[in-house]
């Protein structure tokens, strides 16, 4: 179960310390600032020792200070607004070399995703995807240029991929409401999460097709109801999340499941580069 960090403070303020009550009422009404302090900041902040925060975070169950920041920092990215997301991260960057940042920050993201991804979840959702009857794709707002981008992928190598696109809530289920047992959902979201998504996962599961999620932990919203769940890292970046690390993702499924179809994929490509000659798709005068 999620928890609701910030209510679980509130709750046991009456049996902390004069130190703990002092981190506990900064926390709670800075906790956007908060989560993305050292524990030596946050102590100097409410004047008290980095020691005192570090058992702080212990005392609430956690194993040090860094899992609790973390906890702290996964909750802060589903509350703040966008506002609150460009403060946040202007705090963070600051004046500097923002182009380093970002660019070493995005590379950290995908060594952790490649250090923790589930390959048994993933094997698993490319076999789902090779055998289904049909392939529903979908992700809203940001996380539907990630779709866009699977979708493309793709309908290079089946028929069957189908592409929810929606400005509305009742057109989302218009487009989902055939969905059933031997198709596969592909479900991409992260924060904030939309939920139109949620709903249509919801729908999905409950019709017994296999949902494949592709989101930023195991507390979205979407991880719950997924077969497979592939976790890739995407923290802030501004007012929007970093995409890199669930586009790498999408990539390695599209190679993955294109080698298992090589050969009708072949056969494909060969008839689709007779249609783009025929129709003068591409420029054939580069270089």
């Amino acid at each position: 179960m999620k928890r609701n960090l910030l209510a679980e403070i509130e709750s046991r303020m009456p049996t902390f310390s004069k130190g703990q009550k002092l981190i506990s009422n900064y926390i709670l009404e800075n906790y956007d600032k908060a989560a993305y302090m050292t524990a030596s900041r946050l102590g100097k902040i409410v004047q008290v020792s980095e020691s005192t925060v570090v058992r702080f975070a212990i005392e609430l169950g956690f194993a040090g200070y860094p899992e609790f920041q973390h906890a702290l920092q996964e909750m802060v990215r589903t509350k703040l607004t966008s506002f609150q997301r460009m403060e946040v991260t202007n705090n963070l960057i600051g004046d500097g070399d923002i182009l380093s940042k970002v660019l070493l920050g995005d590379a950290d993201k995908l060594k952790r995703t490649l250090e923790e991804i589930d390959r048994a979840a993933f094997e698993e959702a490319v076999d789902r995807i090779v055998n289904a009857k049909n392939i529903y794709i979908l992700g809203i707002r940001s996380s539907s240029i990630l779709a866009g981008s699977l979708a493309h992928g793709l309908r290079m190598i089946f028929d069957n991929v189908k592409f929810v696109q929606t400005t509305s809530g009742s057109e989302l289920f218009e487009q989902i409401m055939s969905i059933q047992k031997e198709d596969v959902m592909i479900a991409i979201s992260f924060p904030r999460y939309s939920k139109w998504i949620i709903h249509a996962v919801n729908l999905a599961a409950n019709e017994g097709a296999d949902v494949i999620a592709i989101t930023d932990s195991t507390a979205s919203p979407i991880a719950a109801q997924a077969n497979q769940l592939l976790i890739a890292k995407s923290d802030m970046a501004s007012f929007v999340d970093s995409l890199v690390a669930p586009l790498s993702i999408i990539n390695a499924i599209i190679v993955a499941v294109s080698r298992k179809k090589q050969d009708e994929l072949l056969v494909r490509l060969h008839q689709l580069e007779k249609i783009w000659d025929e129709y003068d798709v591409y420029d054939k005068n580069q270089g």
